[in-house]
């Protein structure tokens, strides 16, 4: 009988096969770098290299693991090495490469990877990273890391949107912020294990949230539905468009500071909703509560998905075709004066909830934008005060995490802070 492989072997194997689509992974460049063909990318690998981390404009992958990290010290060199660490660790990840021997030499050391992804393709991983408001300034002002002179104004506290909030401060903000998404859970939680491991003498894991199932569409797929059975993210921005995402998304060299230049702001909204409360709700309530039949995803008084809202349109008894409070008419662009981010969520479902033995399930929002003070701030209290949704929904958690610029190859994720 033919001895079987080693786990060495079997790595050895996978770099081989995996060297193809290299290149296009070290370098980040490719004579199409657009989100479509990022997306088509040889073996299914997105690059981490570039002038903005990727997570960003990628289409939605199907899996997220996403979790907030607290420093163990108030020393800011434990951060630089975190993000130094990371840097090195993350291009190996997205090549579906391990970040060191999952079988050792020497059985008295560990692994230097935990070896679950082996045989598995990078699956599109992208890993991204952001730092929250506490790396600079802590909740009584005092500067921690003697970074306060580079807290950026957008990264602001989000502040209290009323009733609808039932915030867990244990599972909000952090200090670093990490993002992974795979179209395999397994390659997904790998790697943010991996990463975990690796900051592990500097900081600890605060909170996690597991998400499948994209919750919305970004241009360059179709519309997914969310928990609740409608098409979320028909309006979402087209993150093709290059002018669009330099308006909205991505911080521009005036914007302040200069080390976050190519960055953009990450919110991130914990979103339960009350399915069972939904389930029971007439069709004629949901679409109402939407603005949009459900099946179809057209807005009331339309045909098709993509159909634009006529916000004006009145029925016989001279009342809007599409209610006052409607989700789509209240976070309409025009209702908001012309105020757009770039939504990337997820659904999430984390069994029964102790206190009413519900599912706990729902939507783990995440957006991106240039200003969060000019943009996920009003747009927020807007829907906090006018929207029909609110009657089914709880946010539950609320993070903001400045997401740093990309980086070349032998560069480090927020060098720039730092010097």
């Amino acid at each position: 009988m033919k001895p079987r492989p080693s786990r060495r072997e079997v790595l050895a194997g996978a770099g081989v096969l995996a060297a193809a689509g290299a290149a296009i992974a070290i370098t980040g460049c490719s004579a199409d770098s657009s989100p479509k063909a990022i997306a088509s990318a040889v073996g299914g690998t997105v690059p981490f290299y570039g002038s903005h981390q990727a997570g960003v404009l990628t289409p939605p992958q199907e899996r997220l693991f996403f979790g907030s990290f607290d420093l163990l010290t108030d020393d800011r060199e434990a951060l630089r090495v975190i993000l130094q660490r990371w840097s090195q660790a993350a291009p190996l990840l997205t090549r579906g490469e391990a970040v060191g021997d999952v079988e050792p030499a020497n059985d008295a050391a560990a692994p230097g990877d935990t070896g679950e992804a082996t045989e598995l393709p990078p699956s599109n991983l992208t890993v991204t990273v952001g730092l929250g408001r506490s790396v600079f300034v802590d909740d009584r002002g005092r500067d921690r890391l003697g970074l306060a002179h580079q807290l950026p104004p957008q990264l602001v506290e989000i502040p209290s949107f009323g009733g609808g909030e039932i915030l867990d401060p244990t599972r909000s903000n952090g200090d670093i912020a990490l993002q992974c998404c795979a179209d395999d859970a397994t390659v997904a939680f790998h790697a943010f294990r991996n990463l975990a491991r690796i900051a592990r003498d500097y900081a600890t894991v605060r909170w996690t949230q597991l998400g499948f199932g994209r919750a919305a569409s970004t241009g360059v797929q179709t519309t997914p539905r969310n928990l609740q059975g409608f098409k979320d993210g028909t309006n979402n921005l087209d993150v093709n468009d290059a002018s669009l995402m330099r308006d909205e998304v991505w911080v521009g060299d005036y914007d302040g500071p200069s080390w976050m230049t190519d960055g953009t702001y990450m919110v991130t909204r914990r979103i339960r909703m009350r399915i069972e409360h939904w389930d029971r709700s007439a069709i004629s309530d949901q679409e109402t509560t939407i603005g949009r039949a459900k099946l179809t995803g057209a807005p009331l008084g339309g045909h098709a998905e993509h159909d634009k809202p006529q916000l004006d349109a009145k029925d016989a008894h001279g009342q809007f075709v599409i209610p006052a409070h409607a989700h789509i008419r209240v976070a309409a662009p025009s209702e908001n004066n012309d105020i757009r981010i770039l939504r990337r969520g997820y659904s999430f479902s984390d069994g029964i909830t102790a206190d009413t033995g519900e599912l706990d399930a729902g939507l783990f929002f995440v957006a991106f934008q240039r200003d969060p003070r000019k943009q996920f701030i009003p747009l927020q209290q807007h829907l906090a005060d006018k929207d029909a949704l609110g009657e089914y929904i709880i946010h539950e958690t609320s993070g903001l995490f400045a997401v740093l610029p990309g980086v070349s190859a032998g560069e480090q994720l927020g060098a720039r802070l730092f010097s």
